[in-house]
C-alpha cells in the first residue's frame, strides 16, 4: 500500500455542504475531565484519531474505564485522585499528542509512584519544560530528559497551590497548571497571556471553583482545588482547526461554495476567520448559537478572487496558531505584501512550522523574507504552477500534508505528498472529505 498520494490537477468548481470531525482539543480535555468526574460521562461526537486514542488508551492504563457505545462514548470516573498509580515502572505513551502529554501531567502531579510519558519521534522533540517547571512548583518531582521526553514523575501527597505567570500564550501550560490546581488544597492563581479558553468554559460548566477576570492582553484565573464535581454529557462541535484546510480550499478555487456544519467558532480559536476576511475572503457565520459556553455556527465560504495582504496583527497570533500554513497559502494568492510578526511559537509544533513554511513558500514560486520570528510574504494573485513537486521529510506533520493537499488541488502542478496516515493524528477522513468534493487522487 504505497504511502502517499499524487495529484495531477486541479480541482473542479464544486458547491458541497459537509461536516468535520469534533474538536479535538475538546475531545481530549472531555476525556480528562471525565476521568476525574464522580459517575458516568457520555461524550458524543468524540474524535476518533491517533491522539484521541492515545489519550484513552492511557487513562484505561491509569485504571479508568470506557466503553464505545452506539454514537457516543461512555467514561466511568471515580472522583479526584482515583488514578490507579500503584504499579512500578508504569509507563503512558502520548503518541504524537502534546497536548495530551502535557495536560495528563497535570493530573499526575499526586502520583504515588513513578510513571514515565513517552512519545513518537516528532513528540520526542518538543520542549517539555514549559509544563515541569510550573507543574514541580506544585509539589511534583519532575524529570525531563534535557526538557524534551521521555519525562518522569513522582508526584507529592503535600502539593501546595502556586502562583503562575503564563507568558507564551500556550493553553497547553495554562491547561496543565489548572488541573494540577483541581489536585491542590487552596487556591491557585494564574496570570496567563491570551490563548483558547476551553479549560476555563469546561470547568465554568462543570461547576468547578473557578474565577476568571480579563483585560488586554491577560487572563486572571483562581481555582480552588480538591473539589470533586459529577460526571457529565457532553456534545462536541466540529474542529475549526480541521475546517480551516477546506475553507482555503474554496477560497483559492474558482467558482465554489462550502458550508461547513456545527463548527466550534469560539473566539480564542477564530482567528483565522478574523485573518482571511481582512484579507477580502467571503467568510461568514449561519445558525449560531451558544452550547455549554462554546460559541457553535455553520461556516460559509466562497470562492475569493480579490484576496489582498494584510499586516497581521499580533493580537491575533495565539487564536490561529494552528492554521497559519494555510493563511500563508493565502497570502501567497493575494495582492501585495503580507506581514506576520513573532511566530517562533509555530517551530514549537509537530514539525518546524515556519522552517518548513517558508521553504514551501520559496519552492512554489513566491518570495518570502524573514526577520528573526517574523515574516513577509509577496503575493502573487497570477500564481499558477507547472511542473512536479515533492513533499516529504516534514517529520510526519499532519498540517503539512494537509496544507500541501490544498496547494496541489489550487495551485497547479503535479504533486506526490508523502506520509498520507499522518492525517490520523487530527482528521482521519481528510482525504474522504478532499474527494468527496471532487478531488481526484491517485
Amino acid at each position: 500500500m504505497t504511502t502517499y498520494i499524487k495529484i495531477k490537477k486541479k480541482i473542479n468548481p464544486f458547491k458541497k455542504e459537509i461536516y468535520v470531525s469534533g474538536d479535538k482539543s475538546i475531545s481530549i480535555r472531555c476525556i480528562l475531565l471525565a476521568s476525574q468526574a464522580i459517575g458516568k460521562s457520555k461524550i458524543y461526537n468524540l474524535l476518533e484519531s491517533e491522539d484521541v486514542t492515545s489519550c484513552l488508551q492511557s487513562v484505561k492504563r491509569l485504571g479508568v474505564s470506557f466503553k464505545k457505545k452506539k454514537n457516543y462514548y461512555e467514561i466511568n470516573g471515580l472522583g479526584l485522585g482515583s488514578f490507579e498509580c500503584n504499579k512500578k515502572n508504569l509507563t503512558i505513551n502520548a503518541g504524537n499528542s502534546g497536548t495530551f502529554a502535557r495536560l495528563i501531567l497535570g493530573l499526575l502531579v499526586d502520583t504515588k509512584k513513578q510513571i514515565k510519558i513517552i512519545g513518537d519521534k516528532s513528540l520526542s522533540k518538543r520542549d517539555f519544560s514549559r509544563v515541569s517547571n510550573p507543574l514541580s512548583l506544585f509539589g511534583a518531582n519532575i524529570i525531563t530528559n534535557n526538557k524534551k521526553l521521555p519525562v518522569r514523575i513522582n508526584g507529592s501527597t503535600f502539593l501546595r497551590p502556586i502562583k503562575y505567570f503564563e507568558k507564551l500564550g500556550s493553553a497547553q501550560c495554562k491547561s496543565a497548571v489548572m488541573l494540577a490546581a483541581l489536585k491542590t488544597p487552596g487556591i491557585t492563581r494564574i496570570k496567563a497571556k491570551k490563548s483558547r479558553n476551553h479549560t476555563e468554559l469546561l470547568f465554568k460548566n462543570l461547576k468547578i471553583p473557578i474565577k476568571i477576570k480579563n483585560d488586554l492582553n491577560y487572563d486572571y484565573i483562581e481555582i480552588e482545588g480538591r473539589k470533586n464535581f459529577n460526571s457529565f454529557n457532553y456534545n462536541i462541535p466540529g474542529d475549526i482547526s480541521s475546517c480551516a484546510f477546506f475553507l482555503v480550499l474554496t477560497i483559492l478555487s474558482k467558482k465554489s461554495e462550502i458550508v461547513i456544519k456545527n463548527v466550534n467558532i469560539n473566539d480564542s480559536r477564530a482567528g483565522i476567520i478574523k485573518i482571511l476576511n481582512k484579507m477580502n475572503s467571503k467568510i461568514n457565520f449561519k445558525n449560531k448559537k451558544k452550547y455549554k459556553g462554546e460559541l457553535i455556527a455553520d461556516v460559509v465560504a466562497k470562492s475569493s478572487d480579490n484576496l489582498i495582504g494584510i499586516n497581521c496583527p499580533k493580537k491575533l497570533n495565539s487564536s490561529a496558531i494552528d492554521e497559519f500554513l494555510v493563511i500563508f497559502l493565502v497570502a501567497a494568492k493575494a495582492k501585495g505584501v503580507s506581514y506576520f510578526k513573532d511566530l517562533g511559537e509555530l517551530n514549537k509544533k509537530e514539525s518546524p512550522r515556519l522552517d518548513i513554511a517558508i521553504n514551501f513558500l520559496k519552492m512554489i514560486g513566491i518570495k518570502v523574507t524573514r526577520n528573526k520570528n517574523s515574516i513577509k510574504i509577496y503575493g502573487n494573485p497570477s500564481l499558477n504552477l507547472e511542473g512536479q513537486f515533492a513533499i516529504k521529510n516534514f517529520r510526519k506533520d499532519h498540517r503539512v500534508f494537509m496544507m500541501s493537499t490544498i496547494a496541489a488541488l489550487t495551485l497547479g502542478g503535479i504533486w506526490k505528498i508523502h506520509d498520507k496516515d499522518s492525517v490520523k493524528t487530527s482528521l482521519p477522513n481528510f482525504i474522504n472529505i478532499i474527494k468527496q468534493l471532487g478531488a481526484n487522487l491517485s
